[in-house]
């Protein structure tokens, strides 16, 4: 069974199965209000594909934002895609948030 952990002060999001990570999100916490959660990149570890890990990364993420009551901003394209897929648990982050976390992301290639 696939576990997720949010390990915050690193930026990821984990998908952990068996003690192992097999796959995360990275991520950053926009640093001006409303402080959103910006999904930069989705991973799945090679052997671990098609089992709906990386959906479950994404949809684990959405719930995290709902439950600290802040947007998400989905730079990543798989998240994105996943967004789109569900509006009705992906709701669209206010474009001024979308353009402060690429600012943010521009400024700070640590973030990757």
């Amino acid at each position: 069974m696939v576990e997720f952990t949010d390990e915050r002060k690193a930026g990821r999001l984990l998908a952990v199965e068996d003690g192992t990570a097999v796959g995360f999100i990275a991520y950053f916490v926009l640093a001006t209000a409303p402080h959103a959660l910006v999904a930069v990149h989705t991973v799945v570890e090679p052997g671990h594909e098609g089992r709906g890990i990386a959906g479950g990364l994404v949809k684990t993420f959405y719930g995290i934002a709902a439950a600290e009551g802040v947007p998400v901003v989905p730079l990543c394209p798989y998240a994105a895609s996943w967004a789109a897929k569900h509006p009705d648990q992906a709701p669209e982050p206010a474009a001024e948030v979308v353009s402060a976390a690429r600012l943010q992301l521009a400024a700070d290639s640590d973030l990757w």
